[in-house]
């Protein structure tokens, strides 16, 4: 799921900081919105937007975060609403409901396993790609 590369040249302590926050801003907005799964895209869309300018390392890192964080707003956003809606209308609880639920549960461990695995790997200079996110990034992002 996570592949250690080199990078290009070798970052800068700054950098290194920067590109781990990425990750780390992610998690943060995690804890303080968790019912919201928009709150977390939020947080890590304006982080990228503040760094957008960056080096390329720290761009790299805010990208395959962002994409990181698209991906978990469509599942996460998903799981919300058909709850709002079992609690809310005559929807039912069903078995389908539970393995979503379930499915979600184990999809948000580990992208939080992954995204502090990151944090810590990038801030020790290393290059960290994630096995989907990585190649988006690499086509989007450019030195």
């Amino acid at each position: 799921m996570i592949q250690e590369t080199t990078f290009a040249y070798k970052p800068g302590e700054h950098e290194r900081e920067k590109a781990s926050n990425s990750y780390l801003m992610s998690l943060v907005a995690l804890i303080a919105g968790m019912p919201l799964p928009i709150i977390n895209l939020f947080a890590t869309f304006f982080f990228y937007l503040a760094n957008r300018k960056g080096t390329y390392f720290v761009r790299w890192h805010c990208t395959q975060s962002l994409f990181s964080q698209l991906a978990l707003l469509g599942i996460n956003s998903a799981s919300f609403w058909w709850t709002i809606s079992i609690i809310f209308s005559d929807e039912k609880v069903s078995n389908q409901y539970f393995a979503y639920i379930f499915a979600v549960i184990i999809f948000n461990l580990l992208e939080i396993f992954s995204t502090i695995y990151a944090a810590v790997q990038t801030r020790k200079g290393k290059h960290v790609q994630f096995l989907f996110f990585g190649n988006i990034t690499n086509l989007i992002c450019k030195p």
